[in-house]
């Protein structure tokens, strides 16, 4: 092609947009960054980091709440919502800050505005059009409804709205019980708020393990945290004092707010994708697995391609991509090997396959599946936590899954993915030295077990 702008032109500052942006950079290649918002992107500013930071805050409101059960005297007096969003953006801001500085050193130019693809290889932003050897569509996600359900930002309510909210609800109803869903109920029930979960498929967290799901729920019951699985929604209408949500059967369920956490659609209508001869599906941006639209020098990556909408995928695959255009060749990111976490309390976390789709694609003989409880593992009873560590293995192979239920078993998952990742056998990781006392050692011990030798579990 003629001169262009840029070695790399970017259309949108996600996490997948971003990676790309810096890691092209390292590589001396000129880039051009589109954003119409912030850098940081859903996950930065309205996504994993203050839901994250929500939580926190509330794993602090139930420490105060049952400190009791550790010697310590200490009361909760209420939740200070000013005060917890203060912490929540204070987060938030100090990333964005550092983000910024960032893309400023790294010599990547930023172009504010909202972006179309014009060409193959052409964005217009505000009229202007920037042009690029390479271009990268990295437009990202937004909060889905169902048809007939408006979202009024008062009384039905997204996970955007939610994070704005200035007081604690009394209560709460929850339309989708996936990883947004069930973290925000976690999150408003530790506030003291009612909280039921609305569910259409038959459990929570659907795409987990069932076992996953089941100690979940089991988790959920304990808290009081009401849920209803197997219940399509049928309609809603605002009340004086909320909402009224009707369900398939004709039950009525009443409540201050409802969530809508139906999932995330992708962001490319009207952005000219189609035009461009980039091929759609419900909307997602289709690639190969080198995140290649099928127009010549044209990618996507992040939550417009179909698959898991997770901002550390989107990550790795900016970063991929600019590998590919610097010519590293980097090997195609295996997709089953993406690291899952619900950062609930508990928390649950996989990576690999789960034991059902172990059984479907290698048969019902050749699939072993393990079970660890945490009530073997110390520092899981000084947290108080209750869980487990499932191991999925094929037949005298390698494991397939790993499976993690727990206050803090997110943390666990790096060595799983390794695990999964370099298709470690049982044997392999059993030798390996795991600090006492961590809830680490509970991976430790799984293998130990599942290599025939079993020492904190009952035989």
């Amino acid at each position: 092609m003629a001169e262009a702008d840029y070695d790399v032109l970017i259309l949108g500052a996600g996490s997948g947009g971003y990676a790309c942006a810096l890691r092209a950079a390292q590589f001396g290649l000129k880039v051009g960054l589109v954003e119409k918002g912030k850098l940081g992107g859903t996950c930065l500013h309205v996504g994993c980091i203050p839901t994250k930071a929500l939580l926190h805050a509330a794993e602090v409101a139930d420490s105060a709440r049952d400190s009791a059960k550790f010697g310590v005297t200490a009361s909760l007096e209420g939740i200070d919502v000013p005060g917890v969003n203060a912490y929540k953006d204070g987060v938030v801001n100090r990333l964005f800050k550092g983000l910024t500085g960032l893309i400023k050193g790294r010599g990547i130019t930023v172009i504010e505005g909202e972006g179309r693809l014009t060409g193959p290889r052409e964005v217009t932003v505000d009229g202007t059009a920037h042009t690029g050897r390479h271009v990268v569509l990295a437009s990202g996600s937004y909060s889905r409804s169902l048809p007939g359900l408006e979202v009024d930002g008062e009384r039905v309510i997204t996970s955007e709205h939610a994070l704005r909210l200035e007081h604690v609800p009394q209560s709460v109803i929850v339309l989708g019980g996936g990883v947004i869903g069930c973290e925000f109920a976690s999150v408003w029930k530790s506030f003291g708020a009612d909280v039921t979960i609305l569910e259409a498929l038959p459990r929570l967290v659907p795409a987990e393990d069932e076992a996953s799901s089941k100690a979940l729920e089991r988790a959920f019951r304990k808290r009081k945290i009401a849920f209803r699985t197997g219940t399509p929604f049928q309609s809603v209408k605002t009340t004086e004092s909320g909402v009224a949500v009707t369900v398939e059967g004709g039950d009525v369920i009443e409540a201050e707010l409802l969530l809508v956490a139906v999932g995330r659609g992708p962001v490319t209508d009207g952005l000219g994708y189609a035009e461009q001869g980039v091929t759609l599906d419900r909307g997602f941006v289709v690639t190969d697995e080198r995140c290649r639209t099928g127009v010549d020098g044209l990618y996507a990556v992040g939550d417009i391609v179909p698959g898991l909408q997770l901002a550390h995928r989107g990550f790795q695959q900016g970063i991929f991509v600019a590998e590919d255009i610097a010519g590293l060749d980097p090997t195609p990111i295996d997709e089953t090997g993406i690291p899952r976490v619900t950062y609930s309390h508990p928390e649950v976390a996989s990576v690999g396959l789960t034991e059902a789709a172990a059984t479907e694609q290698y048969g019902v003989d050749q699939v072993e599946s393990l079970t660890y409880d945490l009530g073997g593992n110390g520092k899981s009873q000084i947290l108080a936590t209750s869980g487990f560590v499932k191991l999925v293995r094929r037949k005298d192979g390698p494991v397939v899954g790993v499976h993690l239920v727990g206050d803090r078993v997110g943390e666990l998952i790096g060595e799983a993915q390794l695990i999964y990742s370099w298709e470690a056998y049982a044997e392999d990781v059993a030798p390996l030295v795991h600090a006492h006392p961590t809830q680490n050692e509970a991976l430790g011990e799984a293998h130990l077990a599942l290599a025939g030798k079993a020492l904190h579990a009952h035989s």
